[in-house]
């Protein structure tokens, strides 16, 4: 008798897993209707506009032809300077006139043309117009006149650098009318 109560001990666990499942298969299914309904009511919405790819560009390449350069990521010797070798202001050359003045109080009135030569005519803060032609210096920073146009002076100084060197800044005076 003992054996037949152990079975029936065992079919009662068994039945009572069973329930315990189907409840919990059936409680689940509620869920799943529920995301069964989400998703047919999703279907039955119009379809919306979907923007194009954005159109790629080909890749160009760049040939970098500057090889025979001093490195921009190695520091470069001192006093050589950023801008050209062995640029140095002229120490032992006679002053001229207009380098006594600041390139930025000079101002250009005009040109003059002389036997096929063109001369710049610069006037100082103090009124008084001077005659300069290619070649001449002006203002404080060791500028050289290297052009003479009707509408400006080219001019070429020398200034220091920031590695205790000296490179060369072009600069001009405009006509001002």
């Amino acid at each position: 008798m003992h054996k037949h109560s152990y079975r029936n001990g065992i079919r009662l666990s068994c039945m009572a897993l069973a329930c315990v499942g189907y409840l919990g298969i059936t409680a689940c299914s509620s869920a799943d209707d529920e995301l069964t309904r989400f998703v047919e009511d999703t279907k039955k919405e119009p379809g919306g506009r979907v923007d194009p790819l954005p159109e790629i560009k080909p890749y160009e390449t760049y040939v970098y032809a500057a090889t025979d350069l001093r490195s921009p990521f190695l520091p470069s010797s001192p006093g050589s300077g950023a801008g050209l070798a062995g640029v140095r202001p002229d120490q032992k050359r006679n002053r001229e006139f207009l380098e006594q003045y600041s390139l930025d109080t000079l101002k250009m009135v005009g040109t003059l043309r002389l036997g096929g030569s063109i001369f710049g005519l610069v006037q100082t803060k103090d009124g008084l117009v001077h005659r300069v032609s290619s070649g001449n210096h002006i203002g404080q920073a060791e500028g050289k006149i290297t052009d003479i146009s009707p509408s400006k002076i080219s001019v070429v100084e020398i200034v220091p650098d920031s590695l205790g060197g000296y490179m060369e800044r072009p600069a001009a005076l405009a006509l001002n009318e």
